[in-house]
């Protein structure tokens, strides 16, 4: 039998190992803890160098391209995924009728760049490819179609956005998009600042451990000045009085309230036109409303802000698949539809009656922008013509409406009546 003596010996050393158990165990913790900060700090620390680097990339740049003093614009055509490739081949159709003298001159050329896919992209596991980025890089513009992004629980790899990307490799920090409803008195333009926000580093946010995941919101100076420049030089071109900021700066302080800091200073610079300020819920509100509404003119967001409220703009005149945007950079610009691929289309064998009105409207904005403002809004009018006025044709994306191709010939017919 254990006398007393004993007994207590061996619980003294019981305790003396639990506690030296528990003291080791807070040790190994304590280190995985480390581990796990300074691989977090590792990944940061990459982070922002790359945003500084850019910051210095921004204060570099010179002035935009003058498309007139070109020898040759080159058109690159990025049929992307799904409806992409169709519609993108209609509206290039659509141009080259509207542009043959300047094709047959020289002066324009297009550029087929077929490498955009998803299927490419994943085989390269990168978001553009290399080939495709120095294809990209060769031209002045890009007409792309919709390209597939690879969901969580997809199956696929997780690749950055293609659109993300380019937007990035290109510096095309500027998303601009109208909305015009004229019987309702709508007549917005949306800027969007394109390469900063919640999106600015992609696919770099990281899992820091299983519980914990982290992504980042950018905002510089450089960045949030130069948008709203734009926004307020267009704003002053085309006779609009009033500019609307939309932030959450109320809550998000620091990287929003940089972007409010930085357009006002812009915003100084032209007295003559009215700058107010939004919350993005509040303005996702007052779009709906339909006499506050009509007062709206040109709205300058950060990129978050801007993606959600442009989508839902777009909805007063016929969704997101009648409409198109801009993104211009100094160097660069991309002009395409902004919905998506549309999968199902193609997987049910309807591919050719995809609408080709978003890929269209982009092509006003391409035309302006490299100065042939008289062919963009002689395009813009035979579009209105075809999809709002006569309708001979419409567009259901089924066998009950007309296919793609009907609608550019009927477009090409409209403007043989205009140009």
């Amino acid at each position: 039998m254990e006398n007393n003596e004993t007994k207590s010996f061996k619980e003294t050393i019981l305790g003396a190992l639990d506690s030296f158990e528990g003291a080791v165990n807070k040790g190994v913790d304590k280190l995985k803890e480390e581990t796990i900060l300074e691989d977090a700090a590792r990944k940061f620390k990459e982070i922002l160098r790359k945003q500084l680097v850019r910051v210095e990339d921004m204060k570099a740049q010179g002035d935009f391209v003058d498309y007139g003093a070109l020898e040759t614009i080159r058109i690159g055509v990025c049929g992307g995924d799904g409806i992409g490739p169709i519609i993108s081949a209609e509206a290039r159709r659509v141009l080259e009728f509207m542009l043959s003298d300047l094709v047959e001159s020289g002066k324009v050329e297009f550029v087929d760049i077929n490498g955009l896919t998803i299927e490419n992209r994943i085989e390269h596991m990168k978001a553009i490819p290399d080939d495709v980025m120095e294809e990209l890089k060769s031209c002045h513009i890009i007409l792309k179609g919709p390209t597939t992004t690879p969901q969580k629980g997809s199956g696929m790899p997780n690749i950055e956005s293609a659109n993300v990307a380019m937007r990035k490799a290109l510096d095309l920090f500027a998303n601009i998009r109208p909305v015009k409803v004229p019987e309702e008195g709508i007549n917005w333009t949306i800027f969007r600042e394109n390469t900063e926000g919640g999106y600015a580093v992609g696919s770099s946010g990281f899992n820091v451990t299983e519980d914990l995941a982290v992504d980042f919101t950018i905002t510089t100076k450089q960045g949030s000045d130069r948008i709203a420049r734009l926004a307020y030089d267009y704003a002053k071109k085309n006779g609009f009085t009033r500019v609307s900021l939309v932030t959450k700066a109320n809550v998000i302080k620091t990287t929003d309230g940089n972007f409010l800091e930085d357009c006002h200073k812009v915003a100084d610079l032209y007295p003559e036109i009215t700058t107010d300020e939004w919350y993005a819920d509040i303005m996702t509100a007052k779009l709906v409303d339909q006499k506050r509404r009509r007062d709206f003119q040109v709205l300058l967001l950060p990129n978050l802000y801007g993606d959600i409220i442009s989508d839902e703009a777009a909805e007063f005149q016929g969704g997101v698949g009648t409409a198109g945007c801009a993104n211009i950079g100094k160097k660069y610009a991309m002009f395409e539809a902004i919905h998506g691929s549309a999968p199902r289309m193609i997987k049910e064998g309807r591919g050719k009656y995809a609408d080709p009105c978003s890929m269209l409207r982009a092509c006003v904005m391409l035309l302006s922008h490299i100065g042939l403002q008289d062919r963009a809004d002689k395009l813009e009018r035979a579009l209105d013509i075809c999809s709002f006025e006569e309708k001979k044709l419409v567009i259901t994306g089924r066998d009950t409406g007309a296919t793609c191709e009907d609608f550019g010939n009927y477009v090409m017919e409209t403007l043989k009546g205009i140009l």
